[in-house]
Order: C-alpha cells, then sequence, then structure tokens
C-alpha cells in the first residue's frame, strides 16, 4: 500500500510538472525576445532614458532630426553613450598624435556626422522577427537611402541550440556587394515598440560610425591630382594575380576611389606610373591604404621612391622614404616635395611592404599644391 501512495504520488508531480511547462512554454523552450511597448514616439523614448542616449540625442538635436524620430516611420539601431565615447577617444587619441586639438561631439564637422548618424536611422518599421531571412534585410536610412543591412542570429543558451535570446547583426555594407567588405556590430536588446517605430538597442562595445568616425574626421583634402587635371595614362610594372580585370587589378590604385584597391604578391618592387598628357611640376604626391573589414597592415608600403622623367628612359629621384607606417587602413597620407620643373612622367617604386610579400594599397597620386 506505502509503495503504490508513493507511486501516485510521484506520477502526481510528474504530471504537475508536465502541465507547467507546457502551459508556460506550450512543450518547448521559447526562445523569443518579448516585445517591450513603450507608449510614446522613438524620440520619447530615446529621451525617457537619461545617462544612456544623451550623446545620440545631442547629435539629433544639433541635425535637426527630431522630427525623423517623432513623425516618420523608423527603425532606430540606437548606440548608447559608451559607442560615442569610444569613437571620440579614437578620434583624440589620433588628433593628440598630430598636434591637434580635441574635438566633441558639438563641434565636429557637421556633413560628416550627419551621414554618419543617418545610417542608424533607417526607413520602416523592422522587428527582428522581419530579419528571419537566411540572406537578411538590406535597409535603407531615411536621409540619404545608404544601403546597411540586418539579419537576425539565434543564440545558444543552456544547453539549447539556437535557444538563447535573439540578437541582431547590423552593419555597414560599404556599399559592396560582398560581406567580407561590411563592417558588423550586434544588438544587445531588441524590439522595443514605440508609437511610430522600433527601437534595437546595440551592443556598448559598438564605435559610433562603424569604423569610419576617426578617418573621416581628420581627413583633410589633398592637393589636386594632376591625372584629374590634364588627363594622361597610367601603368603598373605588373598585374594582379586575377588579371586586370579583377576586383584587385592595377586599374583601382588610379580611380581616385578609397574602397578600392590594387593587391599583388611577390613583392620584390612594384611601380606604379603615371604618364601625363603634357609636362606638369608635380611638388606633392599621396598614397591611400587599401580598405579591408579587417586591417592588414603588414602589406601597407613602407619604403618607397618618387621618380620623374621626361622621356620615360632617364629617371631622377624626387623623394625617398623608408620604413613608412599607416594608421590605418583606407587612410591617405600626403608627401610634399622641393620640384619645380615640370615632368612628363612620374613613377612610385614600392621596394618593400610592412612584412611579408603582399602588396595592398588603395590609391596613388601626383599633385600639384598651389
Amino acid at each position: 500500500m506505502i509503495a503504490v501512495c508513493n507511486f501516485l504520488k510521484f506520477g502526481v508531480i510528474l504530471l504537475a510538472v508536465l502541465v507547467c511547462a507546457c502551459g508556460k512554454d506550450e512543450g518547448y523552450y521559447d526562445r523569443k525576445n518579448p516585445n517591450e511597448g513603450f507608449d510614446g514616439t522613438v524620440l520619447s523614448y530615446l529621451e525617457s532614458k537619461p545617462g544612456i542616449y544623451d550623446s545620440l540625442l545631442r547629435v539629433v538635436r544639433r541635425l535637426g532630426l527630431e522630427d525623423v524620430l517623432r513623425d516618420s516611420t523608423v527603425t532606430v539601431f540606437a548606440p548608447s553613450n559608451a559607442s560615442f565615447q569610444l569613437a571620440l577617444t579614437n578620434l583624440n587619441n589620433l588628433r593628440k598624435r598630430n598636434d591637434r586639438d580635441p574635438e566633441y561631439l558639438e563641434n565636429v564637422d557637421k556633413t560628416q556626422l550627419d551621414t554618419m548618424v543617418a545610417q542608424y536611422i533607417i526607413r520602416g518599421y523592422y522587428t527582428s522577427d522581419s530579419l528571419k531571412t537566411k540572406d537578411g534585410l538590406t535597409l535603407l536610412s531615411t536621409r540619404f537611402g545608404y544601403p546597411m543591412h540586418a539579419r537576425l542570429n539565434d543564440n545558444s543558451s543552456s544547453g539549447f541550440v539556437n535557444g538563447g535570446p535573439n540578437s541582431i547583426q547590423f552593419s555597414d555594407t560599404k556599399r559592396s556587394l560582398f560581406e567580407r567588405d561590411w563592417v558588423s556590430t550586434t544588438t544587445g536588446s531588441v524590439n522595443i515598440a514605440a508609437s511610430n517605430g522600433v527601437v534595437h538597442v546595440l551592443s556598448p562595445d559598438h564605435v559610433f560610425g562603424f569604423d569610419d568616425f576617426s578617418r573621416r574626421l581628420t581627413y583633410i583634402p589633398p592637393p589636386p591630382n594632376l591625372f584629374f587635371l590634364i588627363g594622361g595614362t597610367y601603368q603598373a610594372e605588373r598585374e594582379a594575380g586575377a588579371g586586370p580585370d579583377s576586383r584587385e587589378a592595377s586599374k583601382y590604385a588610379f580611380d581616385g576611389i578609397p574602397g578600392t584597391k590594387f593587391l599583388v604578391g611577390g613583392m620584390g618592387s612594384v611601380w606604379l606610373q603615371y604618364e601625363l598628357n603634357e609636362p606638369a611640376i608635380a611638388n606633392a604626391y599621396t598614397i591611400t591604404t587599401g580598405y579591408d573589414s579587417e586591417a592588414y597592415p603588414e602589406r601597407d608600403p613602407a619604403d618607397w621612391t618618387l621618380l620623374a622623367s621626361n622621356d620615360g628612359e632617364n629617371w631622377i629621384t624626387l623623394d625617398n622614404r623608408l620604413d613608412e607606417e599607416f594608421a590605418q587602413n583606407a587612410i591617405t597620407r600626403v608627401y610634399r616635395i622641393n620640384n619645380r620643373t615640370a615632368y612628363k612622367f612620374y613613377r612610385l617604386n614600392i621596394t618593400r611592404v610592412r612584412s611579408g610579400s603582399t602588396l595592398q594599397i588603395g590609391d596613388f597620386t601626383v599633385n600639384r599644391d598651389e
């Protein structure tokens, strides 16, 4: 009788557990993030979180974007104060090394700030569920239609594969079709529903502006490019391994677009050359490092010589550099030279990269510094 009673008690307990489990999770582990509702606009939601979105709001007000966050249907991937602090710290560390005064959100270049903050404010209403497709979705920024990308990630939790809370991978596409060129971050929380949109909160280790904040706010336009001013032809000593029509061909070292690059292996030396339509005085030149989603400083030029000629046969040295370093990828450095003679040919002869045997360069130009 005692054994029967114990068995019945065990059965009742087991049944209760199963009923509770099914009633709570419908028989399985529910890994969805619950929507957090907010009775107000996206703008008022951000304003209701003092100490978290103060920097974002400061930028929004400086740029006059309050109406966008209040009256338009938007999805905001919200960077916190920590994201702005990381960006400003990186910027001012770089400015300090160049003996320049620090900058802050109140005085950084307004145009650059506008295009960067626009990346976080997306047209339309996108919850995490709408991003479940295998390849994610291309999202367009509200002000400029800039293409961003978002995809739902499934995380593991407590032994459940894909059983953790959802997060969104949010990416700056750099206008590239290739994911390897994108710069990405993830959300810390998602689906905060406001009356005119939804807010997804970015992880605090995200650097505002993705990888562009420091580069764009320390950029000083180089002098006029002689090739674009008077025309001519360009040439490289040898071509990329995949040929002259490949995505890393030598022609991309002369196109003036930082997002493209020339890549060639087997470094001994490689020269890049302009033949101008007519002789002209170049008293400056630029080198732009190649762009990648990851930095490859070992591929940057380190040693080179700038040569000049009027017949393509007899050359003189205008400048010689040894052990040069670049602070980051896709950065342009201007080198000024003491030259008062007009030449038709200008050749950059790169003899060493930082390490290894692969050269990567975004652009080379010869310039007239008025």
